[in-house]
């Protein structure tokens, strides 16, 4: 789990801003991308649908042939 330890700016009685120390940004910049990474591989398998695959070991026995 991340914790987050943000300082949060004020004006006019109103919450404006998080400021975060610069190694949680970096990690949470970091989740967030492997998150998307994982919403990206999700729909690329959705949109794959019951296509045909080839295992690796396949490929590389093809690559080797040629």
């Amino acid at each position: 789990m991340l914790t987050l330890h943000p300082d949060i700016l004020v004006k006019n009685g109103k919450k404006q801003f998080a400021v975060l120390p610069y190694e949680e940004f970096v990690a949470l910049q970091e989740r967030l991308a492997d998150a998307e990474d994982l919403l990206d591989l999700r729909k690329a398998k959705r949109a794959e649908g019951k296509s045909r695959s080839i295992p690796l070991a396949e490929v590389k026995r093809q690559l080797r042939a040629s």
